[in-house]
């Protein structure tokens, strides 16, 4: 693309449209020079790449974008884009309210880390790691280093915590010596685990998409790299409010702005709204999904057609 621009004036590219969501593989330092370019505009969008590319085995995940760039016009710039034109007056009421945003209490996928000293009882685990990753927590933890790990907790006098991940396809908490591994400040809080992907993988569209089991666990227990967390709470009951919150469709419509993939990481949580959830709260999180959502559509603006286009395409959730 950067090629192109250098010997035409007016370009007219078919690419992968990830990069229009900030999303993908490509730098983001390049993604965002792309959104903040003066001269460029999406002609079209399309989420179901198949339509355009019939003859693909695999779909392109994040939909197909044709762009125009005319050097010698001001069309954009593009700042942000949704693969819904309906989402673009949600988003921006939700912007205006001046609200802040809920990805800051999202843990990246690196949270969580084996430390020296655990590599220090355990030599063999260095090997069993791959060398670009011998401290990081990954999926298959359980399978790669099951000498950390113990279904009960040991009654041995030491301090453990849990792990959460995948054992055979199935999730698991198991415990290993806490001064194996080591987190960020809400190790020691309540948060909610959510799945770091969620949808399946021959989806074209992912706005609106159930959450896989998000669950609230206690102080105390880490994630593998399977799962994110979100928040970090002193109370057991911010955190159940803090999973009703994620399970409304509010809230996942706005992580639908930019979740354009199966992988829902901290950047797609960026125009979330953060909440207070707290029995001080202007939301009452004991009512139930739907009534919470009530709330939140009239807490940020939403008239009836933006309403109406959420409850139509967010699936809901219990």
């Amino acid at each position: 693309m950067d090629a192109a621009y250098e010997v035409g004036d007016k370009v007219v590219l078919i690419t992968p449209a990830r990069f229009l969501f900030n999303a993908g593989f490509t730098p983001k330092a390049w993604n965002e020079k792309m959104l903040a370019d003066l001269h460029l505009s999406v002609a079209h969008y399309e989420p179901d790449s198949k339509r355009l590319f019939p003859g693909l085995t695999d779909p392109i995940k994040g939909g197909i974008a044709v762009t125009y760039r005319d050097s010698k016009r001001k069309l954009g710039p593009i700042s942000f884009f949704t693969g819904h034109p309906e989402l673009n007056a949600i988003l921006r009421k939700v912007r205006e309210s001046g609200t802040a945003f809920i990805d800051g209490d999202v843990s990246s996928g690196r949270a969580y880390a084996f430390t020296p000293a655990m590599h220090d009882a355990f030599p063999e685990a260095s090997g069993a790691m791959s060398s670009d990753a011998q401290v990081r927590v990954s999926t298959n933890a359980f399978e790669q280093l099951p000498f950390l790990f113990h279904e009960t907790r040991p009654d041995d006098g030491d301090e453990y915590v849990q792990l959460l991940g995948v054992l055979k396809n199935k999730r698991a908490a198991q415990w290993l010596r806490s001064e194996y591994i080591t987190g960020p400040d809400s190790f020691d809080k309540y948060k909610v685990s959510v799945p770091a992907a969620n949808g399946s993988g021959s989806t074209t569209d992912f706005f609106g998409v159930a959450l896989n089991n998000p669950t609230v666990v206690g102080p105390g227990v880490a994630v593998t790299q399977t799962f994110i967390t979100v928040g970090s709470f002193d109370t057991a009951a911010e955190a159940q409010a803090c999973l009703t919150y994620l399970k409304s469709k509010f809230a996942r419509t706005m992580l639908g702005v930019l979740k354009v993939t199966q992988h829902n990481p901290r950047s797609t949580w960026k125009f979330v709204p953060a909440q207070n959830f707290t029995s001080d709260s202007d939301i009452d999180w004991t009512k139930t999904i739907p009534e919470i959502d009530a709330q939140l559509y009239a807490k940020y603006g939403l008239d009836a057609e933006e309403i109406a286009f959420i409850e139509a395409k967010v699936k809901p959730m219990e």
